[in-house]
């Protein structure tokens, strides 16, 4: 039987209001819908990892904007974005975002059209 603990973290709080909505809409709570997502995660990282595929790890640096489009393509040895984006669905990541840098760099740059 598994037992459950307490731990405090920090989440954006129009995503919190977002998840709130989600949460009465699927008539579950937050903390429902964050453990069986935490858990999807953790599971299939540990599955991959039992299995010696190491494409989950490079799949969710891609995911959590720790590595670009050309970098994932190259650790995977394929050449399509579109097979990218199957392993991505394949594997139930979320779409990438953006590095951090890249993010700053575009909104500079926009600045920069409106200034």
């Amino acid at each position: 039987m598994s037992t459950t603990v307490n731990f405090t973290g920090s989440v954006d709080r129009d995503l919190l209001k977002r998840a709130k909505v989600v949460a009465a809409k699927a008539e579950t709570s937050i903390n429902a819908l964050f453990n069986a997502e935490l858990r999807h995660l953790v599971e299939t990282f540990e599955a991959a990892e039992a299995g010696g595929n190491q494409n989950f790890r490079a799949l969710l640096d891609f995911s959590l904007g720790r590595a670009d489009d050309r970098a994932t393509l190259a650790r995977l040895g394929i050449s399509s974005e579109e097979d990218l984006f199957l392993l991505m669905a394949q594997a139930h990541l979320p779409m990438p975002r953006l590095p951090e840098a890249t993010t700053r760099a575009m909104v500079e740059s926009l600045n920069a059209l409106a200034g």
